[in-house]
């Protein structure tokens, strides 16, 4: 079952959700090619709150960020993929570089990045502090890194 929802929507969600005393962890990323870091950022996300609202970069995001040749898995794909998680109750795409419209929108309880972040070097670091957005780093202290998986794979195999 696919867990997307329009930002509106999910805001109206998430405010429903804060009245009933329960807290929202909102993540964010690419995707693109999942590997266990994603898994134990976002484990270590919905450790965080009662719920876990993922945010999908676009197709077009990825490509303003990532160049080109990415994404390697379209939207509607690694929506797909991520809904199948169990500890993913929702998910959101925004079209932005940075998550800053979507976290003015959400208003979640925890915005949570992962362990190649420090509270200081998040880039929604003032936008959260603005909003009364507490920042969690989380995950794996051991970086992983897609770019690090598609270089394997090309030495490996060729292009």
């Amino acid at each position: 079952m696919l867990k997307l929802k329009k930002r509106e929507e999910m805001a109206r969600i998430i405010a429903g959700l804060k009245k009933q005393g329960k807290t929202v962890a909102f993540a964010n990323g690419c995707f693109d090619v999942l590997h266990v870091g994603h898994v134990r950022f976002l484990q270590g996300a919905k450790a965080k709150a009662d719920v876990l609202v993922l945010g999908l970069n676009s197709d077009s995001s990825v490509r303003k960020l990532k160049g080109e040749g990415r994404p390697l898995i379209n939207q509607r794909e690694r929506a797909e993929i991520l809904s199948a998680f169990e500890f993913v109750d929702y998910l959101v795409i925004f079209n932005e570089m940075t998550v800053d419209k979507t976290l003015r929108i959400l208003r979640p309880t925890y915005h949570c990045k992962g362990t190649d972040y420090t509270k200081d070097t998040v880039p929604e670091k003032e936008i959260a502090k603005k909003l009364g957005i507490k920042i969690a780093i989380v995950g794996d202290a051991k970086n992983h890194s897609t770019r690090d998986v598609i270089k394997t794979i090309v030495e490996k195999y060729g292009k």
